[in-house]
């Protein structure tokens, strides 16, 4: 019998709406099934509505910080930085409104109009015996499907924790009043990200991680000066800490961390992600899932070879551009022949706090796991770059791990604008360009891209400082030429 789609789509969330375009653009027959209803509440809002807070948090520091520049508030008041107030409901209303925008794009009829066939109710998988989605009083048969879901925060198991009340990075934004007191619990880096935020904007806020630094998978140094930052700007940050209990005591809650009892207004988790799955009846077509993913191949075929899967649902970082990487993956193994896989090593990503952390491939740490001695690391601090003088953000440095033959291993930049620099190392690695070949970029000047170029000439250097032979070499030509000279 044949099948009525190339593709069937499972779930609205950004990729999933993504991946859906994409098909349809490439002339194949795809349905989108349940657009709307995990739009309004998955994890897509919950990044939506983190980055118009980081936003709000940026122009507070800086109107904050004006007056280093020589900028003073009303009537000259040089205390700008002192008088400054967020009215949070307002701040609500505007979120609420860019939300919205965004979301435009991904409205039903929109998709709709690319060719899209867009159903919008829940459905789950039968077998029949090839796997079919039944949905709306369908059965959906595709050449393959695509499960896109999204994820939910997940909820640890503390002690009344569900009794005292919680929010996540989804639900901050119900909130008609900043709260005083924040106690913000783990270490994912939404949570450092809306920790910063929320200190910005005036409240006093308490992270607590259980492990021995925050971002414990990152180098070391970037992650402990990024604490610093935290730190300096009223943050407590609680390390190596658990979370034995959480209680609520005369109209305020309270949580015992380790040994400390916290009083908070409101308690907001940052634990980790679980993927939207349990009503797709998965084992009905022998697909395996765990809490926190679905389990899937490097060509993102679930253990049903015809049912891929992409973005939160099947774990790992959840940022939306690696959510379209593995979708663009899913797409050409779904709809031509399953060849291509996933390589995540030269995807790069980054944390929206300030100064930014940015990453692409391997730290420091493990590369000289895998390499051993073949490793060379490199840095260059921003204090030394015009650019960053002249912004008045000095923090951060570029390192820049690779192998004694120039090939790049991997790269951490803490700093300004560290989102936007990484993608040079990242295409650099992604097309094999070799420390040696980026020294040769012309930059302009000043720009805070300056900082990769200092970074390559630093390994240039200490690559020419270990060849004493070609020292000894150019030694010798130049001391030749000054006596031909003065013949």
């Amino acid at each position: 019998m044949a099948v009525e789609y190339d593709l069937v789509v499972i779930g609205g969330s950004n990729v999933g709406a993504y991946a859906a375009a994409t098909a349809a653009s490439l002339q194949a027959r795809v349905a989108l099934v349940d657009p709307q209803l995990l739009r309004t509440t998955g994890q897509d809002r919950g990044w939506k509505h983190k980055h118009c807070l980081i936003q709000v948090a940026r122009v507070a520091q800086q109107l904050r910080e004006a007056h280093k520049f020589g900028i003073s508030g009303d009537c000259g008041n040089s205390q700008l930085h002192l008088e400054l107030s967020v009215k949070f409901s307002e701040v609500m209303e505007w979120t609420k409104a860019v939300v919205s925008h965004l979301e435009l794009q991904q409205e039903p009829a929109i998709l709709a109009s690319l060719g899209i066939d867009v159903i919008a109710d829940t459905g789950q998988f039968k077998s029949n015996p090839h796997p079919v989605f039944e949905v709306s009083n369908r059965r959906l048969q595709a050449s393959a499907y695509l499960i896109a879901t999204g994820s939910r925060p997940q909820i640890p198991d503390i002690e009344g924790l569900l009794s005292t009340g919680y929010l996540t990075a989804q639900t901050l934004t119900t909130l008609n009043n900043l709260p005083e007191k924040v106690v913000v619990i783990g270490g994912d880096p939404v949570g450092v990200e809306l920790a910063q935020s929320l200190v910005r904007i005036g409240s006093r806020v308490t992270l607590i991680v259980s492990s021995p630094q925050i971002l414990p998978k990152e180098d070391a140094e970037a992650s402990g000066l990024l604490q610093a930052q935290l730190e300096a700007e009223g943050v407590s940050v609680l390390t190596q800490t658990e979370v034995i209990q959480a209680k609520r005591i005369d109209n305020k809650k309270w949580i015992q961390a380790g040994n400390k009892a916290i009083e908070a207004d409101e308690i907001v988790l940052a634990i980790g992600q679980q993927p939207n799955v349990e009503s797709l009846n998965l084992e009905a077509v022998g697909v395996k899932w765990h809490r926190h993913y679905i389990q899937t191949n490097q060509k993102l075929q679930t253990t049903n070879s015809r049912i891929y899967a992409c973005g939160d649902a099947i774990g790992g970082y959840r940022f939306a551009h690696l959510a379209a990487y593995e979708a663009r993956i899913a797409l050409k193994n779904a709809l031509f022949w399953p060849v291509f896989n996933v390589d995540y090593q030269q995807i790069p990503w980054a944390i929206f706090s300030a100064p930014e952390l940015a990453r692409v491939g391997l730290t420091e740490a493990q590369a000289r796991q895998r390499y051993g001695k073949d490793v060379r690391a490199v840095q260059q601090y921003f204090k030394g770059m015009d650019a960053a003088i002249l912004r008045g953000e000095t923090t951060g440095f570029c390192k820049m791990i690779a192998r004694h033959n120039g090939e790049i291993l991997g790269a951490t930049i803490v700093g300004p604008q560290a989102s936007e620099l990484i993608g040079t190392i990242a295409l650099a690695m992604q097309h094999r360009v070799k420390v040696g070949a980026i020294s040769q970029d012309c930059r302009i000047f000043p720009t805070l891209s300056d900082i990769i170029y200092r970074t390559t000439e630093t390994w240039k250097q200490q690559r020419f400082r270990d060849k004493t032979y070609l020292q000894n070499l150019l030694e010798s030509f130049f001391n030749l030429r000054r006596s031909w000279s003065r013949g």
